[in-house]
């Protein structure tokens, strides 16, 4: 629910600065090159889950880490200077929409993680950004 939420958070808050955000099954058709840039795409990373805090049944806190993957093409030079102030400006946008935000399903505020540069070849850069929220996990 969580990813699906941030997800209509960047359609809501970015959609001026990019042209496609999807999600893990659009970036998993993506080999090289979106069909179109900038994009954006929102996937889960991974979930831990700590320890079980009831004597009979469960409730356990959630950590999860989701990644907006922001894939840049700017050809306009060729040392790559418009591609990186159009990823600057791409990051800034991403950060301001969800760090603070709590999505309804989260038990806390969204905070950054961190970020990586994931690919850079062609003309084509891949940023993911990590971001963390938790929720609960109970028996029915």
């Amino acid at each position: 629910m969580i990813v699906a939420e941030i997800q209509a958070r960047l359609v809501d808050r970015c959609q001026s600065s990019f042209v496609i955000i999807g999600d893990a099954i659009g970036l998993a058709a993506v080999s090289n090159r979106p069909p179109a840039s900038p994009a954006a795409y929102v996937v889960p990373i991974r979930e831990v889950s700590g320890e079980n805090s009831r004597m009979t049944g469960v409730l356990q806190r959630t950590e999860m880490d989701v990644g907006v993957v922001i894939i840049v093409d700017n050809l306009s030079d060729a040392l790559g200077a418009a591609a990186r102030q159009d990823l600057e400006a791409l990051k800034t946008a991403v950060r301001k929409a969800l760090i603070g935000w709590q999505p309804a399903s989260a038990e806390d505020v969204i905070t950054h993680v961190s970020g990586e540069l994931t690919n850079a070849k062609g003309g084509t850069v891949w940023w993911e950004e990590q971001f963390a929220a938790a929720y609960y996990q109970e028996d029915s």
